[in-house]
């Protein structure tokens, strides 16, 4: 059974939550204040957080930073902060979504199964080489530095490869274009980060089905890019 831990100060939200999710075949812990759902999110062995982001103690978003180090597990963001600003922040993060108050309850648990699932997809496939990535169809030896897509070869140039390495071993995080120029060509680098927007159109040509309808380097508009897993 699925362990998710709801971190909200709330109780009549977190115990409305927790019902719907136990009903929907979920084991569940919650914690009202930032500093113990913090702790518990680091040494629990949560399968996913449900995360306000006004909480005493220590905020939602210090929490979202301290756990997406340590581990990439879904962190489902729930709050009354409407602002764009706050979800921009959060899935900035490394928060997986970004859900605001009131909302459904059977939406919540939906998103939590359909998160979960997505996450499975890339831990669960099953042993892999150590120097191996497998994400759905995609397939990364990094010992070669080539790439498979459906487990035919496609050629990559040296940046085209560091850049989808990137991103994939960062699954589920928000990247800026700053970000990842700065990560894949340097700030002392010629050029600007334009190239970022040129590179991430050549990647979708090369491992997307329908590059127009991406899914797996998805577009966060005003924000940056993230790589969906």
């Amino acid at each position: 059974m699925k362990r998710v831990l709801i971190i909200e100060d709330d109780p009549v939200i977190s115990e409305v939550q927790r019902d719907y999710l136990e009903a929907g075949g979920f084991r569940t812990e919650v914690a009202v204040s930032g500093d113990i759902g913090l702790e518990l999110a680091l040494n629990g062995g949560y399968d996913l957080i449900i995360l306000d982001l006004m909480l005493p103690k220590t905020d939602g978003f210090e929490i979202c930073r301290q756990v997406r180090q340590a581990t990439n597990i879904p962190i489902l963001i729930v709050s009354a902060k409407k602002e764009e600003v706050d979800k921009i922040r959060g899935l900035g993060l490394g928060a997986d979504d970004y859900i605001m108050k009131p909302f459904s309850l059977g939406e919540l648990v939906a998103r939590v199964k359909a998160h979960l699932a997505r996450y499975e997809r890339l831990v669960g496939s099953g042993e892999r080489k150590p120097d191996e990535i497998r994400i759905r169809g995609i397939r990364i030896d990094k010992l070669s530095r080539r790439v498979y897509v459906n487990e035919a070869e496609v050629p990559f140039t040296s940046k085209e490869y560091d850049l989808l390495l990137f991103l994939v071993a960062n699954p589920n995080r928000v990247f800026s274009k700053d970000d990842l120029f700065q990560k894949i060509w340097g700030f002392d680098s010629l050029g600007d980060i334009a190239t970022v927007t040129v590179h991430i159109s050549k990647l979708r040509e090369k491992i997307e089905a329908d590059p127009s309808r991406p899914q797996y380097i998805e577009t966060i508009w005003g924000v940056g890019y993230r790589f969906n897993v």
